[in-house]
């Protein structure tokens, strides 16, 4: 078998295209495959798909996987097809090898869609020799050829939440299916707009706002505003673990307030306040027990904690607003100014937050692909671009179904 038929079987490379030429250079440290096709060729319409007679050929390269350690590429004459059928004219074949307008081989592509998911775009980079830049262009367009083929028809709960896409107030938002646990969308932003975007987005992959009969949030008036206006028929959940962060929130400040005012008695208890009683150390509960006999803001705050926590352990709706009225009421009557400002927010966020023992909905999936994608944003030293943090967003988390070259 001589080298061209080698790598014509190695490469799947079929008639009427055939490889004419091998060149190997140690120096340039390159391998060059040529392909060609016999003259009176005739190739399928992109058209209509009948075989046409070629109207003229551009010559063109495309990189593809190393040959050992050597840079590999393919270079082709690319014929145009002159198709007799009226209404086609003169169009441009699409090689096997490769994408319509791509550079690279449906291979080199593959082995970039592989590595993505386990390294950073700058590292395959270096390793490939290929500008980052090419890299994500590859990334993008397989992810949006991707989602092209995605039914959202069938998607009635939502949930979302927004990240930061760079230091300082640049954030991205993503919206999930909650019971396929698969991001749908993301977009720039984090105002009621980005929901805008999303229904648009939605209605284009086939989802019906009506069916949407649930939606899991925080309690961001954007996002409230957003999905009131934009799905009727859904019943907002606010995650229960942005409720409990709000207490824990709000007990920091005070513990942080008051350390200030006696700091012997508060001094080294940051971590003490943020544990529940049964992950305390008995030397942590004998402090914790000892701070009780002072009229202190943070142990109110800590002990309305664990109150607020024990509201979900409530077997139903019905109990669930029995002891959320009673925490509220011991939270009112605390005095202190943070708390009763909470209870207030809490109040007048009242059903959203009862509507998890209906819904049982919760951010937890959300956050924990929040912090993959901000972990692939650490590994990879940040995104120059948000495009490029949503695109990897959509492999973490996705589900997206790619082609297999063959």
């Amino acid at each position: 078998m001589n080298p061209e038929t080698l790598f014509a079987v190695a490469l799947g490379i079929a008639p009427p295209w055939e490889v004419v030429g091998v060149d190997f250079s140690q120096e340039t440290k390159r391998l060059d495959i040529r392909i060609d096709f016999p003259r009176g060729a005739q190739f399928a319409c992109p058209v209509c798909g009948a075989d046409a007679p070629v109207h003229d050929t551009t010559e063109k390269s495309w990189r593809h996987l190393n040959f050992f350690q050597y840079e590999a590429y393919l270079t082709a004459r690319v014929p145009r097809t002159n198709c007799p059928n009226q209404g086609c004219g003169i169009k441009q074949v699409v090689v096997p090898w490769s994408r319509a307008g791509s550079g690279f081989t449906l291979l080199f592509e593959a082995l970039v869609m592989a590595l993505a998911r386990q390294m950073p775009v700058n590292a395959i980079a270096q390793l490939l020799q290929v500008h980052d830049t090419r890299l994500w262009r590859i990334i993008r367009s397989y992810v949006d050829a991707a989602r092209a083929d995605e039914d959202y028809s069938g998607v009635t709960r939502l949930g979302a939440d927004e990240t930061s896409a760079r230091r300082g107030h640049d954030y991205v938002t993503f919206f999930f299916d909650m019971d396929a646990r698969k991001l749908l969308f993301g977009t720039h932003g984090k105002d009621h707009t980005t929901v805008e975007r999303f229904v648009a987005d939605f209605a284009a992959h086939g989802g019906t706002v009506d069916n949407v009969t649930d939606a899991c949030i925080d309690m961001s008036k954007s996002f409230i505003k957003g999905l009131q206006e934009q799905f009727p028929n859904a019943v907002l959940t606010f995650d229960q673990f942005h409720v409990i962060k709000l207490m824990n929130d709000v007990l920091g400040k005070i513990r942080a307030e008051e350390a200030r005012q006696f700091p012997e008695e508060l001094r080294k208890t940051r971590y003490l306040f943020l544990k529940n009683p049964d992950r305390l150390t008995d030397e942590q509960e004998q402090r914790l027990r000892s701070l009780t006999r002072f009229d202190l803001g943070s142990i109110k705050a800590y002990i309305l904690k664990l109150g607020l926590q024990f509201v979900y352990f409530a077997e139903s709706r019905q109990e669930a607003e029995i002891l959320l009225k009673r925490w509220y009421r011991r939270a009112v009557r605390s005095k202190v100014d943070r708390i009763v400002k909470l209870a207030k927010t809490i109040k007048a966020h009242w059903q959203g937050i009862l509507s998890y023992f209906d819904s049982r909905l919760t951010n937890g999936f959300l956050e924990g692909v929040n912090s993959l994608v901000q972990a692939a944003k650490a590994k990879a030293r940040g995104y120059r671009n948000p495009d490029n943090l949503i695109a990897m967003a959509y492999l973490i988390a996705g589900k997206l179904k790619f082609p297999q070259p063959t």
